[in-house]
C-alpha cells in the first residue's frame, strides 16, 4: 500500500539456475540455497519454482527455515547448511531435513536426539578445509569419524567443506582447499571406507569456475540471483527489481536544509520529492548524500538522511515529477541501472548483505514464471 514493492523475476531465477546446471557434468546435482528468505527474494516461492523445475535439493540455514519450507508443502531433500543444537537437531528430524555436522558436541547431541525419537538422522560431515569457522579437522576423518558414521547408528549422506575465496583472481587458496579435500577422500578410499553418497564443496562462484571442484553435488546461493561482479559474463541475471513512490514533492531555497542533522543544505532553488521508503525496509542509511534514485530514467542523488520510513531526493530540473510517480530504487529504467552492488559500495558491504536486509514490510511480487519446466 505504500507503494514500496520488491518485484523477483521467477524467470531469471531459472534462467540462472539452467547456466549453471549446463556447466556441470551429467551425474552432478544442484542445491539451491534458499537461506535468509532466499537471500531476501521469498524462501517458500523460490523454494517451489525450483523444486518445480527439478532442482534436487534445497539448502537453508537453520532447522527452523527447512520447517517452514516443510509447512509450505515443500518436499524432497533439504540440508540445514549452520551447526545445530538438540533443539534444533529434534526439529530437523521431526521435518526429515538432513543435518551439518560440525563437532563433537554436535555428535553426542546427535545421538541423543535420534534416541529420544527412536530414528536415524541423515548426516553431511563437515571438513575444515581452511575457512576457519566450523568443521572437523581433515586428518581426523578416516580415524574418528568414518567409523561412527558408518555404524549404522546415523546415515551418512555427505561429506561436506566450504571455500573460502573461490570468486577471487587468485585460485591459490582454492586449489589447497580442494587438494584437502581430495586428500580426505582419498584416505577414506585406501582406509576402505565405503563414501556417503553426496560429495561436496563447490559454492556459486566454484560452479561456474572450476569444474575440479563439482564432485557430486554443487551447492549454489548467490549465483541464483545474479547479483555478483562475476555474474554477467556467466550470462547470469539479477532477479530483483524494488520500486517506491513519490509522496510529496516541493521546491526548496537556496541555503535551505532537508532532513536529520541539516547534513544537506541546498546549494540553489532544488525539486525535492519524498520517497516512501527508509532504513527500515533495507534501502541502507549509509546511502546518504552518496547514493541515488532513477525517476523517469534519470538519476536522481539522495540528499540528507535516509530516514527509518522516508528519503529525499533531489529532482532534475527537466524531470516533470509529482506525487504518485514511480521511483526505481534498485533495477534497470531505461539507459540507467542500480544494482545491488551499487547499494554494497554505498554501505562498504556485499550484494549479500543488501538484499537479505529488506525487510519483511516490504511484499514481494512474483513476476515472470509461468510453468518452469525443467532445469536441465
Amino acid at each position: 500500500m505504500r507503494g514500496t514493492v520488491a518485484e523477483v523475476d521467477l524467470a531469471a531465477i531459472l534462467h540462472n539456475a539452467r547456466e549453471i546446471r549446463r556447466r556441470l557434468g551429467p551425474r552432478v546435482a544442484l542445491m539451491g540455497v534458499v537461506k535468509a528468505n532466499a537471500y531476501g527474494h521469498g524462501a517458500v516461492a523460490v523454494a517451489r519454482l525450483l523444486k518445480e523445475a527439478g532442482i534436487e535439493w534445497l539448502g537453508v540455514a537453520t532447522a527452523e527455515e527447512g520447517a517452514e519450507l516443510r509447512e509450505a508443502g515443500v518436499t524432497g531433500p533439504i540440508l540445514v547448511l549452520g551447526p545445530s543444537n538438540r533443539e534444533e537437531m529434534h526439529l530437523a528430524l521431526t521435518q526429515s531435513l538432513d543435518l551439518t555436522l560440525v563437532d563433537e558436541m554436535g555428535w553426542h547431541h546427535l545421538l541423543e536426539v535420534c534416541q529420544n525419537l527412536s530414528r536415524p538422522a541423515r548426516v553431511h560431515l563437515k571438513v575444515d578445509t581452511g575457512m576457519g569457522r566450523v568443521g572437523v579437522a581433515p586428518d581426523s576423518v578416516v580415524s574418528e569419524w568414518a567409523p561412527r558414521l558408518s555404524a549404522g547408528v546415523v546415515r551418512w549422506q555427505g561429506l561436506m567443506s566450504h571455500l573460502a575465496e573461490s570468486d577471487a583472481e587468485d585460485s591459490s587458496f582454492t586449489r589447497h582447499q580442494l587438494g584437502t579435500f581430495l586428500d580426505v577422500i582419498e584416505g577414506l578410499r585406501q582406509a576402505k571406507q565405503a563414501l556417503p553418497p553426496e560429495l561436496h564443496l563447490a559454492n556459486s562462484a566454484a560452479a561456474l569456475k572450476y569444474p575440479g571442484t563439482h564432485f557430486t553435488l554443487v551447492r549454489v546461493g548467490i549465483g541464483l540471483y545474479g547479483t555478483e561482479p562475476w555474474a554477467p559474463a556467466f550470462g547470469l541475471r539479477p532477479a530483483m527489481r524494488l520500486i517506491s513512490r513519490v509522496t510529496m514533492v516541493k521546491r526548496v531555497k537556496s541555503g535551505q536544509s532537508i532532513g536529520y542533522g541539516r547534513t544537506y543544505v541546498a546549494s540553489r532553488p532544488t525539486v525535492i520529492a519524498t520517497v516512501a521508503v527508509g532504513y527500515a525496509d533495507g534501502f541502507p542509511r549509509s546511502a546518504s548524500n552518496v547514493g541515488w534514485m532513477l525517476l523517469r530514467g534519470r538519476r536522481c542523488p539522495v540528499v540528507g538522511r535516509v530516514s527509518m520510513d522516508q528519503t529525499t531526493i533531489a529532482v532534475p530540473d527537466d524531470v516533470p515529477v509529482q506525487p504518485g510517480d514511480a521511483v526505481t530504487l534498485m533495477g534497470r529504467e531505461g539507459g540507467e541501472e542500480i544494482g545491488a552492488r551499487d547499494w554494497a559500495a554505498w554501505s562498504n558491504t556485499i550484494s549479500y548483505e543488501v538484499l537479505t536486509r529488506i525487510g519483511p514490510r516490504v511484499p514481494r511480487r512474483y513476476l515472470g514464471a509461468g510453468t518452469p519446466g525443467p532445469v536441465d
